[in-house]
C-alpha cells in the first residue's frame, strides 16, 4: 500500500508539473502573439480572415485560368469537329445549279406560225397576252418565238398554251381562252406532282395534302435566281448527312430541311416573314412542334429547342452561299415588278394586273360592274400617280386600264 501511496504522489506531482509548464506556455503564447499582432498591426481573427482572402483569391485566379483553358480547348475542338462534319457533308452534295431566267422559247413548225399568231390587227396576240399576263417577243429569230414574263408560273402556263394551240391549228381569241384555261388546271395538277416527287427524292412521308402542294409551287419559286424546290432539297439531304454524323434523327432532320422554306410559296398571300408563316402552316397542317421550331428558327427569329433546328439555319447558309447558286440582280428585278402589280391590285374594282415589257408596261383589268369608262381613265391617274410617290424607275411606267363587258347567251 505504501507502494501505491507514493506511485500516485509521483503522478500527481508530475500532473502539476505539467499543467504549471502548459499555463507557462500558454502565456507564452499569448504573449508572442500580442507581440505579434503589435508588429503586424493586425490582430489573430484580422490576419485569420487575410490569410482566407489571399488563398480564395489564388484559388479563384486558378480557377479562371483552368475555365479559360478548358473553354479555348473546347472552342478549338468544337470548330475542328465543325470544320470536318461541314467538310464531310458538303463533299457527299453534288447538286446541278440552273439559274432562273425570264424568258422561255417557243419552236415554230414555220415563221408563218407568226402571222397566225399575231392575227388579224394583232388581236390574236392581244388576246394572248391578255389571257396569260405574259409578253409575246416576235422578232426576226427564225423558227421561234419568245414567251416573256417575271412570274415563272404564267410563263410556264403561256409556253404550254401556245404549244397546244401551235399544234392545233386554230388560233383566234375564243380558242385561244379555252387553251389558257386548260392549260392552268394542267400546271395545278403539275404543281401537285412536284410537291410529291420533292417528297420521295427527300425520302419524307406522311406529309398533309396541302403541304405537297405547296412544296409543288416552290418549283415556280426563285430566291436570288436559285429555285426554291431544289434548294428545300438541297437542304435536306445536307441536314440529313449533319444529323448523322451527329447521331441525329436523319429523318426527322430531312422533313425539317425539306419544308423549311415553304413559307415562300404563301409569302405574298400572307403577313410575317415567310419562317415564321412557314411555322404555323406546319402546326395547321399537323405537323409535330419540334418540325414547326425547326422551320421557325432557321433564320434566327425563334429560339431553336432542337439540335436540328439549329443546324437547319446552316444548311440553309450553306446552299444559298454556293458559288453561282444566287445572284441578285434578277431577284431585285422581280420585288420591283411585283411591288408594281400590288400597287396596283390595291385599287378596289381591279381584277387582274399583269405587269409587262420588263416593268416598263402595267396592264390592268377591271370588272365593269364596279367601273364604268369614265372611271377607267380615273383609275389609270390615280394609279400613275400611286406609282410615282411609290417607286424609283428609269423613264416611264405605261399604266394600261381595261374595262370588257361581255354578253353570253346559248341557243338551244
Amino acid at each position: 500500500e505504501k507502494e501505491i501511496e507514493r506511485k500516485q504522489r509521483s503522478l500527481a506531482d508530475a500532473q502539476r508539473s505539467i499543467e504549471e509548464t502548459h499555463l507557462r506556455l500558454q502565456g507564452r503564447e499569448n504573449a508572442l502573439c500580442s507581440e505579434l499582432e503589435s508588429i503586424a498591426g493586425l490582430t489573430q481573427e484580422e490576419a485569420k480572415a487575410a490569410l482566407i482572402e489571399r488563398i480564395r483569391s489564388d484559388v479563384q485566379k486558378d480557377a479562371a485560368r483552368l475555365t479559360r483553358h478548358i473553354m479555348q480547348q473546347a472552342e478549338d475542338e468544337a470548330e475542328d469537329r465543325c470544320k470536318r462534319l461541314l467538310a464531310t457533308t458538303i463533299n457527299r452534295l453534288a447538286v446541278p445549279c440552273v439559274a432562273e431566267a425570264t424568258v422561255s422559247t417557243v419552236t415554230l413548225p414555220s415563221d408563218e406560225m407568226k402571222g397566225r399568231i399575231i392575227g388579224r390587227e394583232g388581236r390574236n396576240i392581244r388576246a394572248f397576252e391578255k389571257a396569260t399576263g405574259v409578253t409575246i417577243v416576235i422578232d426576226d429569230t427564225p423558227g421561234a418565238v419568245v414567251v416573256s414574263s417575271f412570274d415563272p408560273v404564267r410563263r410556264h402556263v403561256a409556253k404550254m398554251a401556245l404549244g397546244d394551240l401551235l399544234l392545233d391549228g386554230r388560233i383566234h381569241p375564243t380558242r385561244i381562252e379555252e387553251v389558257v384555261q386548260k392549260a392552268q388546271e394542267l400546271t395545278a395538277q403539275q404543281i401537285r406532282q412536284y410537291g410529291e416527287d420533292a417528297a420521295l427524292r427527300a425520302g419524307v412521308s406522311d406529309l398533309h395534302p396541302a403541304l405537297i402542294q405547296l412544296l409543288g409551287r416552290l418549283k415556280f419559286r426563285f430566291s436570288y435566281a436559285q429555285n426554291v424546290l431544289e434548294h428545300s432539297l438541297e437542304v435536306s439531304h445536307l441536314l440529313g448527312m449533319m444529323a448523322a454524323e451527329l447521331g441525329l434523327d436523319q429523318a426527322f432532320a430531312r422533313r425539317v430541311g425539306l419544308l423549311h422554306d415553304m413559307g415562300k410559296a404563301v409569302s405574298h398571300e400572307m403577313e410575317g416573314t415567310h419562317a415564321v408563316i412557314g411555322h404555323d402552316l406546319a402546326l395547321k397542317y399537323g405537323e409535330s412542334p419540334e418540325v414547326a421550331n425547326g422551320i421557325g428558327c432557321h433564320h434566327g427569329e425563334m429560339e431553336p429547342i432542337t439540335i436540328v433546328g439549329s443546324l437547319c439555319g446552316a444548311a440553309d447558309a450553306i446552299s444559298a452561299s454556293r458559288p453561282g447558286a444566287r445572284t441578285e440582280a434578277v431577284e431585285e428585278y422581280v420585288k420591283r415588278v411585283r411591288r408594281l402589280e400590288s400597287i396596283a391590285g390595291e385599287f378596289p374594282g381591279v381584277e387582274n394586273v399583269y405587269a409587262l415589257q420588263a416593268g416598263k408596261e402595267l396592264r390592268i383589268m377591271v370588272l365593269p360592274d364596279m367601273i364604268d369608262d369614265d372611271g377607267c381613265l380615273n383609275l389609270a391617274r390615280d394609279i400613275s400617280k400611286r406609282i410615282e410617290g411609290a417607286l424609283s424607275y428609269p423613264g416611264q411606267i405605261k399604266v394600261t386600264v381595261i374595262r370588257e363587258k361581255r354578253a353570253i347567251h346559248y341557243a338551244s
